[in-house]
């Protein structure tokens, strides 16, 4: 697989939703060069949210994060590109909005360490078991951006 084909799952949380800014938080991945290849707004079960944080239970949080994700519907977007895991995670933050640096998605719009806005993939193995439980093979869309050549350089498209 290319590195250009790389993917990840983010979610954006109740929080971004209620506070309007899914489309802040993916123009900022689109302007990077990042671009959605699956999309979509679900209500959050506990069947899913027990799978998705499998290696969280019985952790004293893992009730009340189930119970903020459910408030209201959530955005989930597989995104592809170069080192795509790694870049997305820098571009969230840290966990903790209020250490998180600005210009950073938690940094500028977070204050909390569970009411954090967005949720991503920690890496390329992590995401590939995350985006199966979440989407469907066909839901997954193959296309190139008509702009390619000016995030990437030639020998990078070509890996």
């Amino acid at each position: 697989m290319s590195k250009l084909k790389e993917r990840t799952l983010i979610i954006l949380k109740p929080d971004a939703l209620h506070r309007g800014l899914v489309g802040e938080i993916l123009s900022r991945f689109e302007r990077k060069g990042i671009r959605p290849v699956g999309m979509k707004m679900i209500k959050m079960t506990d069947l899913l949210l027990d799978e998705h944080y499998a290696q969280h239970k019985g952790k004293h949080f893992l009730p009340r994060l189930k119970d903020f994700m459910k408030l209201l519907p959530v955005v989930l977007v597989v995104l592809e590109g170069l080192e795509v895991a790694r870049v997305v995670r820098a571009m969230c933050g840290p966990t903790d909005g209020k250490n998180a640096p600005p210009g950073t998605i938690r940094g500028d719009f977070g204050m909390s360490i569970s009411n954090n806005i967005i949720h991503s993939s920690e890496d390329l193995e992590s995401a590939k078991k995350e985006i199966g439980i979440f989407f469907k093979t066909d839901e997954l869309f193959n296309y190139e951006r008509a702009d390619l050549q000016f995030y990437y350089a030639e020998d990078e498209r070509e890996n």
